[in-house]
């Protein structure tokens, strides 16, 4: 019988550790599993059932959601043997143009830059500094070492794979100073006062109290749009979609072609110079 025990989904939360899966994705998909079991209540799953799942998920989210809760339900049905409940992802037509409500510009960037400077937080100012001048995801700031930025680069392991990334001859000079200063001598430089690793949650608010003071929207302002800024700039200087694949660390080059999207403005200003119209 196929049941979502708590025993089975444990045994799965397990086997994402083991298969090296980052935290935020053994959370996500342990959470993904977890909504379903609440929603048959202990009945069998079948592939009926989970049809009529994925139709309640459609009226109750957008379609990239629903896509990530049923890719971590299709995971776990693997790890079962389950194979037969499947059910494949809603079709998604990828968007032409980003959503620029939702895409921070550098010029934001820069602002959020001077309110950090403004309240004094040189941690927060670094960090974000760090992630929009190397593109390196939030969950890889512990790579950011003393050692790290005396070597000038380092070695991330993530998801089974390995990439370098470079830190420019600025950047490192103000890591090491910065570590210097809170008498940091080794290890990750981003850390709490107590010496723990900085938490997405609290990077993540603090960034969004800068929002008032730089006048930008908080719905931009995340550690993962910094992320984006980066792409988006390194394309535009280089022009070359698989190395940046290489850069951010991506296995599929069409999850790079999403950081890179350009705004209907900026298509817009494309057109017009064209000069087709007229």
């Amino acid at each position: 019988m196929n049941q979502l025990t708590e025993q089975r989904i444990q045994a799965f939360e397990a086997h994402l550790y083991l298969n090296e899966k980052c935290k935020t994705t053994i959370v996500k998909y342990v959470r993904a599993v977890q909504k379903l079991a609440g929603y048959l209540q202990s009945t069998e799953l079948t592939k009926p059932r989970l049809f009529e799942y994925r139709e309640l998920m459609q009226k109750q989210s957008k379609a990239q959601t629903v896509n990530g809760a049923l890719s971590a339900i299709n995971s776990f049905l693997d790890f079962c043997g389950w194979q037969d409940c499947k059910v494949k992802l809603l079709k998604v037509q990828r968007q032409a143009f980003l959503d620029e409500t939702k895409e921070l510009s550098e010029a934001e960037y820069k602002r959020l830059l001077a309110a950090a400077q403004a309240k004094e937080n040189e941690r927060l100012y670094l960090l974000m500094l760090t992630i929009c001048g190397t593109g390196i995801r939030v969950s890889e700031l512990a790579y950011i070492t003393v050692e790290a930025a005396k070597a000038g680069r380092t070695e991330i392991c993530m998801k089974g794979k390995n990439r370098t990334i470079i830190l420019q001859k600025e950047l490192r000079n103000r890591l090491l100073k910065y570590a210097k200063k809170q008498n940091i001598v080794s290890g990750h430089i981003f850390r709490t006062k107590s010496g723990r690793a900085l938490d997405r949650s609290n990077i993540c608010h603090d960034m969004k109290r800068l929002c008032s003071e730089a006048r930008v929207d908080s719905r931009k302002v995340f550690p993962h749009n910094l992320r984006h800024l980066f792409a988006r700039t390194f394309y535009a200087a280089t022009k070359n979609l698989a190395h940046l694949a290489d850069v951010l660390g991506h296995s599929r080059i069409e999850t790079t072609r999403i950081y890179v999207a350009v705004s209907a403005a900026a298509h817009e200003r494309i057109l017009n110079r064209m000069r087709l119209i007229v």
